[in-house]
């Protein structure tokens, strides 16, 4: 028996379909039949090249930051103290904005708040180096006499309560007479005073550039705040999330409490010492003053200040005086390093006074000046990223 012819359905009446979709659907299958049997790595490659990519943009990234760092080395401690000047500095440049017409405050604003900072430097060392080159006479006469006459015991020396005696003899011996002070001051070679002037002299020019540095970065810190606060945020966002922008946060809260609590609290308390020292009768108070509220910003510096101020109140024969003045500087620096100081510094970031201190003392030792300022920031930035990693999950 024969099979059955096969209907051609292109014929049958109704279902009639055209060559074009018939293509399309062959087409199709083909597709579809070549996406199942293609093999995985194919499919995957685009994926690997991206990522081999992204690493070697990343390495390509690191290189040139190390490089640029290494550029950059001589001007990172005037780019640093920008950074410190432009947070501390942040929220009265806010604030002033508010006063200012728009369109002004671009450059208006970050001058002038520049120019600040250029005139806090500058005026203190201007007056000082004026009083220098009126002393330096004096100071030459003073040594050519010394040389001749001797040096004669200061009545200073003779009113000390203790060892004032043993010390006024030695004196008599020994620098009073012409030739003891000579060979005492003629140590002095004048080529290599000449030399040490020179020296001096291209080591201020070094650092009045990077001051001139610093001042500018400064401006352009303040120019551009808004669209830098915002670049960083963003960076902080994609290398660590959430964290990262936390972690930007409690550095700059320990910028502001550091700023408030050494640098603000050392000046008040130097403003105190002052009214102390002239209630007391000390020589040259103005002066003792602000190199006590100098020496305040440091831990501990207030007592060294007053124990200087006390014991040249002791050499004019005021003893009781400079006791008193010890105890009350004493009680003063004691006050504000355990009590006001913690709170100003570690209440921002909720930081430990054990590890203010230790930012403190040991960022002044490895970082200089700058360390007061950064040594508080590195410690609240690790004593957040522990808690977070301890905190129960």
């Amino acid at each position: 028996m024969k099979p059955p012819p096969v209907a051609n359905v292109n014929h049958r009446p109704g279902c009639q379909i055209s060559s074009g979709v018939q293509h399309s659907r062959v087409w199709n299958d083909d597709v579809t039949l070549a996406a199942k049997v293609l093999p995985l790595s194919d499919t995957a490659a685009p994926s690997a090249a991206q990522a081999r990519q992204r690493n070697a943009r990343l390495v390509l990234a690191t290189i040139f930051v190390l490089l640029g760092i290494y550029t950059l080395k001589s001007f990172l401690p005037a780019l640093a103290w920008a950074a410190i000047f432009a947070v501390a500095l942040w929220p009265a440049y806010q604030w002033a904005q508010r006063w200012v017409k728009p369109g002004k405050h671009n450059i208006l604003l970050p001058f002038l708040l520049t120019l600040g900072v250029a005139l806090i430097f500058a005026i203190p060392l201007a007056l000082l180096g004026v009083e220098l080159a009126r002393e330096a006479h004096g100071l030459s006469d003073w040594a050519k006499a010394a040389q001749d006459n001797g040096i004669p015991v200061p009545q200073s020396v003779q009113n000390l309560p203790w060892g004032g005696g043993k010390l006024a003899d030695w004196w008599q011996q020994t620098l009073s007479h012409p030739h003891p002070a000579a060979g005492l001051l003629g140590h002095a070679d004048t080529h290599a005073l000449l030399g040490d002037s020179r020296e001096i002299g291209a080591g201020v020019a070094h650092r009045l550039t990077l001051f001139g540095f610093m001042l500018l970065t400064l401006f352009v810190l303040f120019r551009e705040g808004h669209t830098l606060t915002a670049q960083l945020r963003t960076a902080s966002r994609r290398a660590l999330g959430d964290q990262g922008e936390r972690i930007g946060t409690q550095i700059i809260a320990s910028i502001h409490g550091t700023v408030t609590g050494l640098v603000l609290v050392g000046l008040a308390e130097g403003a105190v010492l002052g009214v102390a020292y002239a209630i007391a009768g000390v020589p040259h108070p103005a002066l003792l003053g602000s190199a006590s509220a100098v020496a305040a910003i440091l831990p501990f510096g207030a007592t060294v200040a007053a124990l200087v101020a006390a014991l040249l109140l002791a050499a004019t024969g005021s003893v009781v005086a400079g006791a008193v003045l010890f105890a009350f500087g004493a009680a003063l620096a004691f006050a504000t390093d355990h009590f006001i100081r913690p709170v100003l510094i570690g209440g921002a970031t909720k930081l430990p006074f054990l590890w203010v201190l230790l930012g403190i003392l040991g960022g002044l030792e490895m970082w200089g000046l700058l360390g007061l300022f950064l040594g508080p920031a590195i410690m609240a930035a690790l004593i957040l990223i522990w808690r977070d990693w301890v905190k129960p999950v």
